[in-house]
């Protein structure tokens, strides 16, 4: 049940996006450069929420990302499904038919509870409220926080 970086990068280059990008469109590789990930992946990631309708591209001499949808109408279950699908802990929370045992088993409702309090989590986040969480933060460059912060946890 843990998010890849596919839907960590894009989350955090879509914050990037809206932070940076007031007229004119946003050059992967500057929001590569900030974020401290691959230019390259970067680009193979954004083709996903681009397809969505959540961003464009512009081609040229001034070209590069933009939000397609206001930060306020993006909600990180969205990026997420866009990016993961579903990320339920048992493939019976998504589907109880798959499990004959599943109006029986207690655990089933346990996956199931975790299931629609994550659900619950991601569709009540916007872009905009992380966009707000961060410009109170601070400097937006977390590709060394979270790899020290990984790094200090496991150690502990």
């Amino acid at each position: 049940m843990q998010l890849t970086t596919k839907a960590r990068y894009v989350i955090r280059a879509l914050i990037d996006l809206s932070i940076n990008s007031s007229s004119s469109p946003v050059l992967v590789k500057e929001i590569a450069q900030r974020q401290g990930m691959s230019a390259r992946y970067l680009e193979q990631l954004l083709l996903p929420p681009k397809a969505a309708g959540m961003i464009r591209s512009t081609r040229g001499a001034h070209g590069g990302f933009t939000l397609a949808k206001s930060p306020t109408e993006i909600t990180l279950r969205e990026i997420v499904n866009i990016m993961e699908g579903s990320i339920s802990p048992t493939e019976c929370a998504d589907d109880p038919s798959i499990c004959p045992s599943s109006s029986s088993c207690v655990t089933h409702d346990i996956w199931v509870k975790i299931k629609k309090a994550t659900d619950e989590i991601l569709e009540s986040t916007t872009l905009q409220d992380l966009v707000n969480q961060q410009l109170k933060k601070g400097a937006f460059q977390l590709a060394s926080d979270c790899i020290s912060t990984n790094v200090r946890n496991s150690a502990e």
